[in-house]
């Protein structure tokens, strides 16, 4: 878990760095505005008060998508102010918050991971004077000794390939929410988010396409898992990367998730709260019911809700996340004796058979997000069913747009 660094010795903002800060009054906040009848600013329509609003699985507030953003012309290279002695400089307010990592990352495009790593360690990169780790968060106004830096190799921007062009064109067909701050994507089931071992094709490897003219790209702000689909938030400045990351630091994040389960839960609209712990082995990690004290244990707590049933053989849930652990969802709903149905992981029912016509696959879903918009209003995205689990409910006669009961669960 990431630790906030003490703030020492604080500066005075410049006014550009004011202005940047500034609520954004014009194009942006109004496309992502709230609801009619929503002021500007205003937090997050609970989901209770919203059920008259409730649209179809193509009804997020969706604008066509934009072209990506301004490149520099052909042959022109990516600015990289980069130092070649010991410089220092301070955190700026759109800088707040970030983590080390990123803040690098963001100052010097096309620094590679393991360089950014091996100055943080060694203890060459310094903090109003202190070590830090590359997990660190950063203050406005704090002082960052930065030693000298080396790319791996200059990069020149010119037109995209034909590869890029196509990773591009998916990216557009992914888009469900765009504006010149954020962008959300329905990320399809089998699309890591992140790189891994032997990944060689992720969300966060394709943003790569997008970078501007100043060669920063957009930053995931939070990630789902590799077989989940539905809604992905992304921020395109470091300015909206910021604010999302303390929207849901702050739980000002609203997140729905749908899942077809085995049998039916009782009560039919429940909370559940544990302790999880990661349980590693050579082969697999998964989360673990832990006891409060274990080394590890992170408390988690989701509120579902029967949506509709299909013989009382199969239930369709949706679900509200307070905390966001690994693998909460799946191993809350295996706690309680229904799992996800095709998780590879937490299906733990012996000898349960899948009805025909059902791919075992994951069926769960990001569905919709919820959450403050950096420059005033409100982002509210919702993604329909993937193929998969649109199949299993043509199948089990399961009506998609049903409202959604978790809507009247608590937000703590």
């Amino acid at each position: 878990m990431s630790r906030r660094i003490k703030r020492m010795n604080p500066k005075p903002r410049s006014r550009d760095e004011r202005d940047d800060a500034r609520p954004h009054q014009a194009r942006s906040a109004k496309k992502a505005g709230p609801r009619p009848g929503g002021k500007p600013g205003s937090k997050p329509p609970r989901f209770a008060g919203e059920r008259s609003e409730r649209r179809g699985p193509e009804r997020a507030e969706r604008r066509p998508p934009k072209p990506a953003q301004e490149r520099p012309a052909p042959g022109k290279p990516v600015e990289a102010l980069l130092p070649t002695k010991v410089q220092t400089v301070t955190v700026t307010a759109d800088e707040n918050n970030m983590r080390v990592d990123r803040f690098l990352e963001a100052r010097f495009p096309g620094l590679s991971f393991s360089h950014i790593q091996r100055v943080v360690r060694k203890g060459e990169l310094r903090v109003d004077g202190k070590r830090v780790d590359s997990k660190d968060r950063l203050e406005e106004g704090q002082s960052v000794r930065i030693p000298p830096l080396k790319l791996d190799a200059p990069k020149v921007v010119g037109e995209l390939s034909e590869a890029a062009q196509k990773t591009l064109k998916a990216l557009k067909e992914m888009t469900i929410w765009e504006d010149d701050d954020v962008l959300v994507l329905n990320k399809p089931a089998g699309l890591a988010v992140q790189g891994g071992s032997g990944m060689t094709r992720h969300i966060d490897q394709m943003l790569e396409v997008m970078r501007d003219a100043k060669g920063q790209k957009p930053r995931l702000v939070h990630r789902i898992d590799r077989e989940t689909s539905g809604c992905l938030l992304i921020a395109k400045t470091r300015f909206a990367a910021s604010h999302l990351t303390g929207a849901f630091r702050s739980r000002s994040a609203r997140k729905v998730y749908w899942a077809l389960v085995p049998g039916l839960p009782k009560p039919k609209q429940g909370r559940i709260s544990t302790f999880l712990a990661k349980e590693e082995s050579e082969d697999d990690t998964i989360m673990r019911i832990a006891q409060h004290g274990d080394e590890g244990a992170s408390h988690a707590v989701t509120y579902y809700a029967v949506v509709e049933t299909a013989g009382n053989k199969l239930t369709w849930v949706s679900l509200k996340p307070v905390t966001g652990r690994t693998h909460q969802l799946r191993a809350h709903m295996a706690h309680i004796g229904h799992p996800i149905i095709g998780d590879p992981k937490y299906f733990n029912i012996e000898n349960w058979e899948l009805p025909g016509g059902l791919q075992n696959r994951l069926h769960l879903l990001a569905r919709r997000i919820v959450i403050p918009h950096p420059r005033g209003g409100v982002i509210d995205a919702t993604a329909p069913l993937p193929p998969h689990m649109q199949q299993s409910w043509n199948l089990l006669g399961l009506d998609a747009s049903r409202f959604d009961p978790i809507e009247n669960a608590p937000e703590e």
